[in-house]
């Protein structure tokens, strides 16, 4: 069986991901894989990279996909027997002036951001080995989203201990906006920070998780917010894409037995508390 270690960046064809790969291929030992939805898409980013001198390597991957996510799994545990480094980057988002209605928005956005991110941990867990690193990326987003909850929501989403307490939360959600009942229920009229907030109350949940895994040891699982970086998200206004990914490379790059950030949402280098 191959040990050679792996990286794999979803989502990575553009944006931040693709400069989480651009960094991956200057700092870690190992083989990185940057992926994309449509392949075409995935390999000129990749031939981006190599005449910048840097040797990724693609593998096509949509997560709202269930089998393209199987395929990468049965791809990585045939060929590296493992993973070392999963940044969960893919995501959409719509802009404020998108004519589609808000019902579809909340649909479509919880479905990749939130969903499409859990059902690639369930498929790539069982392969991270240890000291193994797991970045999921997330927003400032989900503070402004979580404050804007109603208390009693807020108080229910603090008491929430196993990843399916928050799938049953993002599911009613969805289930309340359906209704038109979503501001009654105490919800924001935001499916980007209600997902994101998904991704940011998870994290912790995934690392008791795997920490109770005792087969395996030194594995951590954070999410980090990159900041305000020129995307299509911000109308290509902020910081530089390279900027932006410097916290969720130094996530990605944790040396072995680091004890913290663990379980953390994470901001410039920092860990900044949910919940304040």
């Amino acid at each position: 069986m191959a040990t050679k270690t792996v990286a794999l960046v979803t989502g990575s064809n553009k944006g931040i991901g693709l400069a989480i790969v651009r960094g991956l291929c200057k700092q870690f030992k190992g083989d990185v894989y940057l992926t994309a939805r449509e392949e075409s898409r995935g390999k000129e980013a990749v031939a981006e990279l190599e005449r910048e001198g840097l040797h990724p390597k693609f593998h096509q991957l949509d997560i709202d996909d269930p089998a393209s996510v199987e395929r990468l799994r049965s791809f990585l545990s045939k060929t590296y027997g493992g993973l070392d480094i999963l940044v969960n980057n893919a995501g959409i988002a719509y802009r404020n002036d998108a004519p589609e209605p808000f019902t579809e928005q909340t649909q479509v956005t919880l479905k990749t951001n939130y969903w499409g991110l859990i059902n690639v941990c369930k498929a790539l867990f069982p392969l991270l080995r240890s000291h193994a690193r797991v970045v999921n990326l997330t927003s400032f987003g989900s503070k402004w989203a979580l404050g804007r909850c109603s208390q009693s929501l807020q108080d229910e989403l603090r008491a929430c201990k196993t990843v399916e307490d928050i799938n049953k939360y993002m599911t009613k959600f969805v289930a309340d906006v359906l209704a038109g009942t979503y501001q009654e229920q105490g919800w924001p009229q935001s499916a980007y920070g209600i997902s994101k907030l998904g991704v940011t109350l998870v994290t912790p949940i995934l690392q008791r998780d795997i920490d109770a895994d005792k087969t395996r040891s030194d594995i951590i699982v954070n999410s980090v917010c990159p900041g305000w970086t020129a995307t299509e998200l911000s109308n290509m206004k902020g910081k530089s894409t390279d900027e932006g990914a410097d916290s969720p490379l130094f996530l990605a790059l944790l040396p072995p037995n680091t004890t913290s950030p663990r379980g953390e949402y994470f901001t410039e280098r920092k860990i900044e508390a949910i919940w304040s």
